[in-house]
């Protein structure tokens, strides 16, 4: 299959990585933050094995920047973000939660510190570059909001430190979780985190140079050869096994973080003034009304992940609703993360989950499914 034979229209953007994904086997597409990003290369299953056992190389050029510079950047960063940036490092890089005014979630990006007065802020699939721009016409801080011409690749799997040596040398291994380092392949000048939407081992290769996406695909995939590196797609599988979100599913503007169980990356105590402060101070004082909880759905494997939110019951009333679902090849279960009523929480709660085929049995269980210390990511 060729490129064009997507019909694809000019007002949704291609990724640099778009012709060599196509080439390498990418049967199908979505869009993500006005992009397209690859979802298909085949068996979705094999894709997780292909992650867990050995790389994958996947497209996520969606994960648009948003670029933060100026004398005031690293005030004006910490307005957008209710986790307490001030022992941020340079070099550092931390998951941040982005709330509105009453606490709804926003964006749960991944921040970059490259600079004293720099930052990227790699997003979720929501428009950040306009509410950080809208947050400061008001200000009054010297700052500048852009979108640089930056697109991230996810290096993922327990051979990709074995790759990132044959591309880099030894040096990158002492490359610790969460850190960031500027580098370059070849004359592509490139960001590297030790990050991933995985739950494995992984490293995010950030391009700086549109124009050399097709070489750094290639550079890499024949970097990776020997390691057993296949062209993939995030693994619906093996994040939800993880319990990691996935924005407009398990979050969004009418979630807020302590519903998550995420009051450990949120301060609404602290000195520094940010958006949604006395909403959240609020809700942490009142107590929330439900929580997101792990579930295992009793029923055939699911053929696939969940497209729509299947409703969740306890004793023939509404209780809830299932948010994210897969059947996991290694657990051998359906796996699910739902949010519920905060009476109908506790591990071992029943619910009937309401599916197109019918009713099936359910019940809270340990959340994340695996590797719940996430000793596999930070190793």
């Amino acid at each position: 299959m060729q490129p064009d034979d997507f019909g694809f229209g000019t007002q949704i953007r291609k990724s640099p990585y778009f012709n060599a994904t196509v080439r390498w086997g990418a049967k199908d597409f979505s869009v993500y933050n006005h992009m397209y990003i690859p979802r298909d290369f085949g068996d979705p299953e094999q894709n997780f094995w292909n992650l867990v056992n050995d790389a994958i190389l996947c497209d996520v050029a969606v994960e648009r920047q948003v670029e933060i510079t100026g004398p005031d950047a690293a005030r004006f960063m910490q307005m957008l973000t209710a986790r307490d940036l001030s022992n941020m490092s340079v070099g550092q890089c931390k998951y941040i939660i982005m709330t509105n005014a009453d606490g709804g979630i926003l964006n749960d990006p991944v921040l970059l510190r490259l600079a004293e007065n720099r930052f990227w802020i790699s997003l979720a699939d929501s428009d950040i570059l306009l509410w950080a721009q809208g947050v400061a016409v008001h200000s009054g801080l010297d700052v500048t909001i852009q979108e640089p011409d930056v697109s991230p690749l996810q290096l993922q799997g327990p051979r990709s430190g074995d790759i990132m040596q044959a591309l880099f040398g030894d040096g990158i291994t002492d490359l610790r979780y969460y850190w960031l380092r500027e580098l370059e392949l070849d004359g592509i000048p490139l960001v590297v985190s030790r990050t991933g939407w995985s739950s494995e081992l992984g490293y995010e290769l950030y391009l700086q140079d549109g124009s050399r996406g097709d070489d750094l695909w290639e550079k890499i995939m024949a970097a990776g050869k020997p390691f057993g590196l296949k062209p993939g797609h995030t693994s619906s599988i093996r994040r939800i096994e993880g319990g990691m979100l996935s924005y407009h599913a398990d979050a969004d503007i009418h979630t807020n973080p302590y519903e998550l169980g995420l009051d450990r990356l949120i301060n609404p105590d602290m000195e520094a003034d940010f958006v949604g402060k006395k909403a959240l101070r609020q809700i942490r004082d009142q107590g929330v009304r439900r929580k997101q909880v792990g579930i295992v759905i009793e029923t055939d494997p699911l053929k696939g992940p969940n497209t729509t939110f299947w409703p969740l019951s306890k004793n023939g009333q509404p209780v809830g609703k299932v948010t994210s679902a897969v059947y996991s090849p290694r657990l051998k279960k359906n796996i699910a993360l739902a949010m519920v009523a905060i009476e109908s929480s506790a591990l071992g709660t029943a619910f009937d989950v309401s599916l197109s085929a019918g009713n099936c049995a359910a019940h809270v269980v340990e959340c994340p499914f695996y590797d719940p210390k996430k000793q596999i990511t930070t190793s």
